[in-house]
C-alpha cells in the first residue's frame, strides 16, 4: 500500500488489546480471537477503529520472538479484513525492527507502532536514520510512538517534519511534549495522521487530529465510538466532556492499583473482568486483581450507565 492508502486506514479509536491468557499465562488464541470477532460486530471497523495488539498494554516485552507473531497472526485472521490491525515495536535497534515489521506484516499486520531506540540513548540524528530506514525497508504503515517521558525519547518537532516525505511514516502517536508545545502538532497535521494519547482528545481533534488511543474500548466499545462521533461533528468540547468522565475517576482507580501491583494491563484486564469478558492475569510479577478491585470497578461502571452483569 501506498501511503495515502494507509493514511486511510490508520485512524479512528486505536485499540490497545491486551493479550489474554490461560490459568498456565500461555496465550490463549481461541479467546483472543473471540474478542476479536466481537471487537468487530460491536462496531470496531475499518475507518472507525484500528486493532492494536502485541504493545506494550498487550504485554510484549513479556512475549517471546516465538510468541507475538502468532498473536498477530490471530487477530488478523479473526478480524477478516474488516478492520486494521497493527502490532508493536519498542525500543530495538534498526536490523530487528526492519525483521520485526517484515514478521509482522508476513503474519497480516499494515503497521506497526514504533518507539524510537530508546536503549540507544538516540539524539535527534540517530531518530531520523532510525525511522528512514525502517520506512526504507519495510511495505507497511508505522505509527510514530513519540515517548516525551524517557530520557532521549522525544522527538522534536522539527525532526517530525523532517520524516514528511518518508513513504511508510504515516501517523503519530501524540501526546503532550516535554520541551515544545503541545500546538506544535498542527503544523505536523497536514503531513501525518495525529493520534492522541494522552487526555487532550478535543483539543487534538480541534488542531486537525484523526483519532486516539483508547481508554476501555476492548470492554465497552460503544463508549469511545460515542466520544468518536462527538469529533467527526466538532463537538469537540462534548466529547471531551464524556471522554474525562470516564477516563478521570478510571485513572483515580489505576492509582490505587498500582499501589498493590504495576503492570499497564492490569486495569484493562480487570475492567474487562468486570464487564463479564475474564482475559486472565498478567504475567508475573505483576499481581491478579483482586475481588476488593473488581467490586470498585463493577460500581463505578454502573454509575457510568454501562451494561454490567
Amino acid at each position: 500500500m501506498n501511503r495515502e492508502e494507509l493514511k486511510n486506514l490508520m485512524r479512528g479509536i486505536i485499540v490497545a488489546t491486551p493479550t489474554p491468557f490461560d490459568d498456565k499465562f500461555e496465550i490463549d488464541h481461541g479467546k483472543m480471537a473471540d474478542l476479536t470477532e466481537w471487537w468487530v460486530e460491536s462496531g470496531l471497523v475499518e475507518g472507525k477503529a484500528v486493532i492494536k495488539c502485541v504493545s506494550v498494554m498487550g504485554e510484549v516485552p513479556q512475549l517471546a520472538d516465538d510468541e507475538w507473531p502468532f498473536l498477530v497472526r490471530t487477530v488478523a485472521r479473526a478480524a477478516n479484513g474488516k478492520v486494521p490491525v497493527i502490532g508493536g515495536i519498542h525500543g530495538k535497534d534498526t536490523k530487528r525492527s526492519i525483521d520485526d515489521a517484515k514478521r509482522a506484516q508476513e503474519m497480516g499486520a499494515i503497521g506497526l507502532q514504533v518507539s524510537p531506540p530508546l536503549f540507544n540513548d538516540p539524539n535527534q540524528d540517530d531518530i531520523l536514520r532510525y525511522f528512514e530506514a525502517l520506512s526504507d525497508g519495510i511495505e507497511i504503515g508505522i505509527m510514530i510512538y513519540n515517548n516525551p517521558w524517557y530520557p532521549h525519547g522525544e522527538i522534536m518537532a522539527d525532526t517530525f517534519m523532517k520524516m514528511a516525505d518518508f513513504e511508510h511514516v504515516v501517523a503519530i502517536k501524540w501526546c503532550q511534549p516535554r520541551s515544545y508545545e503541545y500546538g506544535e502538532m498542527e503544523a505536523l497535521a497536514p503531513h501525518f495522521n495525529i493520534l492522541e494519547n494522552g487526555t487532550n482528545i478535543g483539543e487534538c481533534f480541534r488542531l486537525g487530529g484523526v483519532g486516539f488511543l483508547d481508554e476501555q474500548a476492548t470492554a465497552y466499545p460503544q463508549h469511545e465510538l460515542d466520544i468518536l462521533a462527538f469529533m467527526e461533528a466538532g463537538k469537540f468540547d462534548e466529547g471531551q466532556a464524556l471522554w474525562d468522565s470516564v477516563t478521570n475517576p478510571l485513572r483515580d482507580i489505576y492509582v490505587k492499583m498500582t499501589e498493590r501491583s504495576g503492570g499497564q494491563a492490569r486495569l484493562k484486564k480487570a475492567v474487562m473482568e468486570a464487564m463479564g469478558m475474564p482475559i486472565g492475569s498478567m504475567r508475573p510479577p505483576s499481581l491478579p486483581h483482586s475481588e476488593e478491585e473488581l467490586d470498585e470497578l463493577r460500581g463505578l461502571m454502573r454509575g457510568f450507565g454501562w451494561p454490567v452483569p
